[in-house]
């Protein structure tokens, strides 16, 4: 029922202009409802009226009917499978897919995901992987340690100086 009614309130809100509201409604169904395809549509439907292909790609991807252009632009400003895989907002499994074409979408993007991270995947684990699943190198470790480090002498610092004037 909830669908259904919010739906309706994303028309009444493209009806009356209001397209960043009914953008956020769509959002926040596909997020309550990662499974159904209404509100994914809807939501590309809105990106379009926007002029971003890639956005409407990225909510049409598990649909058949999809827009070779619009997915060629998502495909390339996510451009690695675990950044898809984020962008997709898919919970579950599959098997939860409606439609195997989707279903197929899904498995192939999770395994091309657990090959990138060289390890397997589940769509709910990905909360799991930091970042772009890259690895952050020792000297960036090392560097913001040293920043941090210096950051809190200098606090240390400034504050004894006010202490000491404080006295003086």
């Amino acid at each position: 029922m909830a669908l259904n009614d919010t739906l309706a309130r994303v028309d009444a809100d493209l009806a009356a202009g209001r397209v960043p509201v009914a953008r956020q409604r769509l959002r926040g169904l596909v997020s309550s409802y990662p499974h159904e395809p209404a509100p994914r549509r809807r939501l590309a439907a809105v990106y379009r009226l926007y002029g971003d292909p890639a956005e409407a790609g990225r909510w049409m991807y598990l649909e058949e009917d999809r827009s070779p252009e619009e997915t060629a632009a998502f495909e390339e400003r996510y451009a690695s499978a675990v950044r898809r895989m984020r962008a997709m907002a898919w919970r579950g499994t599959e098997s939860d897919a409606p439609t195997p074409f989707a279903a197929e979408q899904l498995a192939a993007v999770r395994e091309s995901a657990s090959e990138t991270l060289g390890r397997p995947v589940t769509w709910d684990g990905l909360v799991e992987v930091k970042g772009n699943a890259r690895q952050i190198s020792p000297l960036t470790d090392a560097l913001t340690g040293i920043g941090c480090l210096l950051l809190t002498v200098a606090f240390l610092g400034i504050w004894v100086y006010g202490l000491v004037s404080l006295f003086d």
